[in-house]
């Protein structure tokens, strides 16, 4: 497994939450090809209301995604999981073209091959307009962070 993207499945608490922060960081970099190269081949995807299936497609929808949503910078949070399963809860500020912000909540459930790579995401997201002074996340997690803001 040269191609193995540690930790690997059977998880552990502390693998679960490893694996969340390093999803983290790499969503965090806006980079779509870096990005997928954390699924499998032929992952698949369920995001909103669009449904993905592979790497390539996977990099088209986060090139667009990043486009139109500006200065994005996420958090992701362990909620539970299980041998080869994770859930997570997470929540991400960014602006559009106009320059209006937004706080973007979310669930995704992950199912990753024995590589460590995730072969399936399934994420509900709903998007709650905010004031600039609202913002609460301004940059990626510091090194050694574990806290994540209020879900309000």
């Amino acid at each position: 497994m040269s191609d193995a993207r540690p930790p690997l499945p059977p998880f552990d608490e502390a693998a679960a939450r490893q694996k969340v922060l390093a999803a983290e960081a790499a969503w965090n970099t806006r980079d779509p090809y870096r990005v997928s190269l954390a699924y499998t081949e032929d992952s698949e995807w369920r995001n909103r209301d669009e449904f993905l299936r592979g790497r390539d497609e996977i990099v088209a929808f986060l090139t667009r995604k990043w486009e139109r949503e500006l200065d994005y910078v996420l958090r992701k949070d362990l909620w539970t999981f299980g041998d080869d399963r994770i859930a997570v809860r997470f929540q991400y500020e960014w602006h559009d073209a106009d320059g209006a912000w937004f706080r973007s909540y979310g669930n995704e459930l992950w199912e990753f091959a024995a590589d460590g790579r995730m072969r399936r995401r399934e994420a509900s997201i709903n998007d709650v307009a905010i004031a600039e002074s609202e913002r609460r996340i301004f940059g990626p997690r510091a090194d050694g962070d574990t806290t994540s803001p209020p879900l309000r």
